[in-house]
């Protein structure tokens, strides 16, 4: 399939993507897909109940939104050329009983865009100068495929501030792979066919039938992304130059939520597992890359289970 290499630990593609669905025009009106009713939800809030803000990074304008209340916060961080709505499935889940902070990445959504080197680091200044304007002092981070390498380099530059970690389908250290192999994968998105690629990038994530209208909805959202964006963000992933996000010992909850495949093996998952007396690691059957769109009742329910378990939720 396209963009498929030999990178080790896991196939680059599968363990650094995507996630979906819609924006926020403002602070109480939703576009894109934010706005549509789910099987999943548990309440009546939804993303255009939520107060969209702007957080300072240096120059630069980082747009977020907050919804719900609760003692607990959670953070939810979007993947590679997405944006904060695409977290829409989960929000009736959680709001009741948390208050959420959701983040445009720099150069998503409706942050700002500048000419910059879109490295983990970078994103993660951002997400924590989100945290300082938002007055947040701990909080659980989700994040989905390249959010999950964000929510890792903030627990490193930021330790007290995690109070525990969630990645969702996302490998958490970086694939290895040879220099030659990282710059075919970026020269890609650097190329006058970009679109295409990312296209063909999205379609490989869902090998499910069924789910042909949910695939193409991603693709608009992916495709709005600027291409000196897209191109930076994934050298930044896998540049060997940059720091690594690699987890070892971990003091907090660590929950990994996966749809099941074969990348996914033993090896992964005793790493998972030896990173914390508090490791969790739950396979979902029948779905692709976005499980929480494609499956939102079902990983919604995994994932309160998880939360609760840990005190990191109102029962």
């Amino acid at each position: 399939m396209l963009l498929r290499t030999g990178f080790h630990r896991r196939s680059i593609t599968q363990g650094i993507m995507i996630n979906h669905r819609g924006s926020i025009q403002d602070s109480r009106g939703a576009a894109g897909f934010a706005d549509r009713a789910t099987a999943s939800k548990t309440s009546t809030t939804t993303l255009a109940d939520g107060r969209s803000q702007f957080a300072r990074h240096g120059a630069d304008r980082i747009h977020y939104v907050t919804v719900g209340e609760g003692k607990h916060t959670f953070v939810l961080v979007h993947g590679w050329a997405c944006n904060l709505g695409f977290w829409r499935e989960q929000i009736a889940a959680l709001a009741d009983n948390a208050r959420l902070v959701l983040i445009d990445l720099p150069g998503h959504g409706r942050s700002d865009k500048p000419q910059a080197d879109y490295t983990m680091d970078f994103f993660a200044g951002a997400v924590l100068a989100v945290l300082a304007d938002a007055k947040v002092e701990k909080a659980t981070f989700i994040g989905h495929s390249m959010g999950k390498a964000v929510i890792c380099r903030v627990f490193k530059q930021a330790p007290e501030k995690v109070a525990a970690l969630v990645s969702v389908d996302g490998l958490l250290r970086r694939p290895l792979g040879s220099p030659g192999q990282t710059e075919a994968m970026v020269a890609q998105f650097r190329s006058p066919h970009y679109r295409e690629v990312a296209k063909g990038f999205v379609r490989s994530f869902f090998p499910i039938p069924g789910t042909e209208a949910l695939r193409d909805e991603v693709t608009a959202e992916v495709l709005k992304t600027p291409q000196n964006v897209m191109a930076s963000a994934m050298a930044g992933m896998l540049n060997e130059k940059q720091p690594d996000w690699d987890l070892k010992q971990v003091n907090v909850p660590v929950m990994v939520l996966n749809a099941k495949g074969s990348l996914w093996d033993a090896d992964y998952e005793s790493y998972v597992r030896a990173l914390s007396p508090q490791a969790e690691y739950r396979l979902f059957e029948d779905t692709g890359h976005w499980l929480m769109l494609e499956r939102p009742a079902e990983f919604n329910a995994a994932l309160t289970e998880l939360l609760r378990k840990y005190d990191l939720m109102e029962k």
